[in-house]
């Protein structure tokens, strides 16, 4: 098959299977861990940074799950709008998920939900609360506007930006619930489901 995707769906991972079950896409896919990846040779012949996600289409390689949702959806020609000007706004929300969001997010989620308890700081969980309302504040005011990121459809900008901050709506939703029906919105889609369950 002529595109392969390595890495675990319990990773960054799975914001690329969930574009390729969103675009209907067939493709391998090669469950590597984020703890073996780095030691794996024959992973690293592929992605010499040995980390990943990272995908093989026919032979061109590309790292960044981010990066790869976009170039899929564009490759496809689905979830990628048709006006240059929307085109620009899918990379800017990319881009600020990324910048403005997902640095706080995994701090917050790791502190409250994926570390064992007794790792867990509140100290480190309530910082990254308070890094976090201001640009979901943002978000939260853009979405009062329609129900998705570019308009009146889903598109590739929702769901790099939901994939980015999955756990959120367990965080204050009934603060900004334009947000939050929106990220439930999102979680609810067949293919979101479709690479949850996958390993």
């Amino acid at each position: 098959m002529s595109l392969r995707i390595y890495g675990t769906s319990r990773s960054r991972t799975f914001r690329v299977l969930w574009a390729a079950k969103e675009l209907g896409l067939e493709f391998d896919h090669i469950p590597l861990s984020w703890e073996s990846c780095r030691n794996d040779a024959a992973y690293r012949s592929v992605n010499p940074q040995g980390t990943i996600p990272a995908i093989s289409d026919e032979g061109f390689v590309l790292t960044e799950s981010l990066a790869i949702n976009l170039y899929l959806a564009q490759k496809a020609q689905r979830l990628w709008p048709d006006v240059a000007s929307d085109q620009a706004l899918a990379l800017q929300w990319s881009l600020w998920a990324i910048s403005s969001v997902e640095d706080a997010y995994t701090r917050w989620a790791s502190h409250t939900h994926f570390l064992p308890e007794s790792l867990r700081d509140v100290d480190v969980a309530e910082a990254a609360a308070d890094a976090l309302r201001r640009p979901l504040e943002h978000l939260n005011a853009h979405l009062a506007n329609s129900d998705w990121m570019l308009g009146r459809h889903f598109s590739i900008a929702d769901l790099n930006v939901a994939s980015v901050i999955p756990l959120l709506h367990r965080f204050e939703a009934d603060k900004r619930p334009h947000l939050s029906d929106w990220l439930n919105r999102c979680r609810a889609r067949p293919a979101y489901h479709g690479a949850a369950a996958l390993p």
